[in-house]
């Protein structure tokens, strides 16, 4: 499968790399390079991660880096994965990802 960031995942990423680097921007590349690495996981193994609790769709699901929730959406029919968003795990979901078309 073929994996696509959305503009808000990249938005997200962004934030949160700006977030590390205030301490180290050496981390802060590092934790962005773990975060790819647990995104290219889904290459191989696209329903690795679990379905979304808060929408209980098949093709919404989950994967956990650290404290962060990769939530990306599968598309079978184009063979696409879209990473939907990357948002702190203390963070409601619901008011993170507004607007997204989960059909």
């Amino acid at each position: 499968m073929i994996i696509e960031l959305t503009e808000p995942a990249q938005n997200d990423l962004e934030s949160i790399k700006n977030y590390i680097k205030k301490d180290s921007l050496y981390y802060a590349n590092i934790f962005i390079q773990k975060i790819f690495i647990s995104i290219e996981k889904l290459e191989a193994f696209p329903r690795i991660g679990r379905i979304v609790p808060e929408y209980k769709i098949e093709n919404i699901r989950e994967i956990i880096y650290k404290d962060y929730r990769i939530i990306y959406k599968i598309d079978d029919t184009k063979n696409i994965i879209y990473i939907v968003a990357i948002i702190h795990g203390s963070r409601d979901l619901e008011n993170n990802i507004k607007n997204m078309d989960f059909s």
